[in-house]
């Protein structure tokens, strides 16, 4: 038995050794790892003498052409092969059908410029293939036919401007899947719906400017998807993604303008979403949905100018929020629907306004466990704070200049308006305050009018509410609600549109008036109570048509004349038939009501009696 080991050991030095005496010229051997590196030896062929046991082999940066069978035909343990960085414009087929063993095959940094069906057949253990750099132009159908247990193919840095549907047909394993740099101008949608099992997707500097509705169809198992430096891509459309159940989502480098929120709402796994060095300049509440998963969100880059109060109540789990560089005056607590989770923020490289909205970030006020990453925020107004970051903000500073003041609305923002049927109306609501005031208008139909909104009804910067085309239901009262941290004012005004056919809406701007009056004098300190300090209530009185005033006053005073020369005439009449005569009679009357005592009076008394003397 001991003879028996003797003679194994002997055996294994004389291989080792064989190895090492095989060993090419200018490549280094390692007998331990039976490895062979001829990196950098200006090799133009595969060298001889490369021992058959080998199961590394490193031949880059050489100036190989042309690869064919019978390089590699007698290493049946070959595990790793690289072949980048060299010249290679031709691999003949079947020249890898005898690497049953080969797990990674690199060929990056070559010229090839077709992988026809049959190229990498035999490869049915591969797991790695890296096609980096190349000048291929077209994926054809079948090329990856034999790799089942494939998991990771790198397709970057070429001259792509078409993979076939059935390109990836036979890559039931793969995990991992890089398209970057070349020239498609389409997602390969049909392509990759054969990646069942395809977990990672970077697509990146590509000239793509639409995603299609279903763009990534049955491609369930994906789990991250990195779409970056897409500078022709400006939107995402709300089906672009469906079907997907995504934990992490790159969508950078791009000039995606307005929020995606419709199209991330079919994404309710996100745990890390990143919108970095896009176009998005506001957020507004509601449009990110409920994403309970969702712990890291960053927005570095993009163009924010604001977010809205509640913009993110539907993330419960945010933990890392990265918003610098940005043009952001604020970030207020109201944001986060729970800011004591918050650990990380990052508000650097922002134009902050140092005012009350920002004291939940002090140390006095900020949650224990929140952290302000990268570069620590600095305040930029006002001018008393400029400068100083929020570590320095320190008493008596924050009780003098970390302040809000309520809103105003000056009193010449009142309006009592009447428009004509079809024509524009504004009513006015410049509002003061600090920081300045959202302005919403309730219409008389109780909806609410935004900065948002659009259409025939809209709010301007200035807060005045315009309506294109006035219609007669318009009529009635509105009110003007300015809202700022420190509190909110109102502004009552009213509108009486009227139609050009005889129709108007002046009766329903005399009940408006009516109770707008009611409310000022009897309920305004309920209206106070309900809208908070600083509720401003203004008595309006409902205007007067002139043209009614002068055409009721003639009416009446043709009335009153024709009784009177009707009198006359009766008196002449008989006066004539009786002769020249004195004669007393009386006349009895009842005097006409009015208001007051005095109305009162004349009821009381009765009917009065006037003694008339003719002569």
């Amino acid at each position: 038995m001991r003879r028996y080991h003797i003679l194994a050991g002997g055996a294994v030095l004389l291989l080792l050794a064989g190895l090492a005496l095989s060993c090419p010229a200018r490549c280094e051997c390692s007998a331990q790892s039976k490895s062979v590196s001829c990196h950098r030896k200006r090799l133009a062929a595969v060298p001889e003498g490369v021992p058959i046991e080998t199961r590394v082999l490193d031949l880059s940066k050489n100036k190989l052409r042309i690869i064919t069978p019978d390089n590699f035909s007698s290493f049946h343990l070959l595990e790793d092969l690289d072949l980048s960085d060299n010249l290679i414009s031709v691999v003949e087929i079947g020249s890898f059908r005898s690497q049953l063993a080969l797990r990674s095959l690199n060929l990056r940094s070559n010229a090839i410029q077709l992988v026809p069906a049959g190229v990498l057949a035999g490869l049915g253990n591969l797991t790695g293939l890296d096609l980096d750099h190349n000048r291929l132009v077209v994926l054809l159908d079948h090329a990856f036919q034999d790799l089942r247990k494939l998991a990771s193919l790198q397709v970057g840095d070429n001259e792509l401007v078409f993979i076939s549907q059935r390109a990836f047909v036979g890559l039931s394993g793969l995990q991992s899947l890089t398209l970057e740099r070349s020239n498609l101008s389409a997602v390969p949608t049909e392509a990759l719906a054969h990646l069942h099992n395809l977990v990672e997707l970077r697509m990146r500097h590509l000239s793509i400017a639409l995603l299609k509705p279903f763009s990534f169809k049955r491609l369930s198992r994906l789990c991250r998807l990195e779409l970056d430096y897409w500078p022709w891509l400006d939107s995402l459309p709300p089906l672009s993604l469906h079907g997907l159940n995504l934990t992490q989502l790159f969508l950078t480098n791009t000039n995606v303008s307005a929020f995606p929120g419709a199209a991330l709402r079919h994404l309710p796994y996100l745990t890390h979403l990143n919108l970095s060095f896009s176009r998005i300049e506001h957020i507004h509440q509601g449009e990110l949905g409920h994403f309970p998963h969702l712990t890291e969100l960053r927005l570095q880059g993009a163009r924010l100018l604001s977010i809205e109060v509640d913009a993110f109540v539907g993330l419960v789990s945010l933990q890392l929020l990265d918003v610098s560089q940005n043009r952001l005056d604020s970030l207020e607590r109201g944001v986060f629907a729970s800011p004591d989770a918050l650990h990380r923020l990052c508000l650097g490289g922002n134009p902050l306004v140092c005012d009350c909205r920002l004291l939940w970030l002090l140390n006095s006020h900020k949650p224990p466990s929140l952290h302000l990453l990268d570069l620590q925020p600095q305040c930029s107004a006002p001018e008393y704070l400029s400068g100083k970051t929020l570590r320095e903000l320190k008493e008596p500073l924050v009780s003098r200049y970390m302040t809000c003041s309520e809103p105003r609305i000056g009193a010449n923002a009142t309006q009592l308006l009447m428009a004509y049927e079809g024509q524009p109306a504004r009513l006015s609501c410049a509002a003061e305050g600090a920081p300045r005031p959202s302005v919403v208008w309730i219409t008389p139909h109780r909806r609410y009018v935004t900065a948002k909104s659009s259409g025939r009804v809209e709010v301007g910067a200035d807060g005045t509410l315009e309506i294109k085309a006035a219609e007669l239901h318009d009529s009635g009262l509105y009110r003007c609600i300015a809202s700022n941290p420190a509190g909110n004012a109102s502004l009552w005004a009213s509108l009486a549109v009227k139609g050009l056919g005889g129709r108007d809406g002046l009766r329903g701007s005399n009940r408006s008036s009516n109770y707008m009056a009611n409310s000022s004098s009897g309920s305004g300190s309920s209206s106070s109570s309900t809208w908070g300090n600083g509720t401003v209530l203004y008595n309006m009185t409902v205007p007067i048509d002139i043209k009614t005033i002068i055409i009721s006053t003639a009416m009446g005073c043709l009335s009153f004349l024709g009784v009177v020369v009707f009198c006359f005439l009766l008196l002449f009449a008989w006066s004539r038939g009786k002769g020249r005569h004195k004669s007393n009679f009386d006349i009895e009357y009842v005097p006409r009501k009015s208001n007051g005592a005095s109305a009162e009076a004349a009821e009381s008394s009765g009917p009065r009696r006037v003694n008339m003397k003719m002569i």
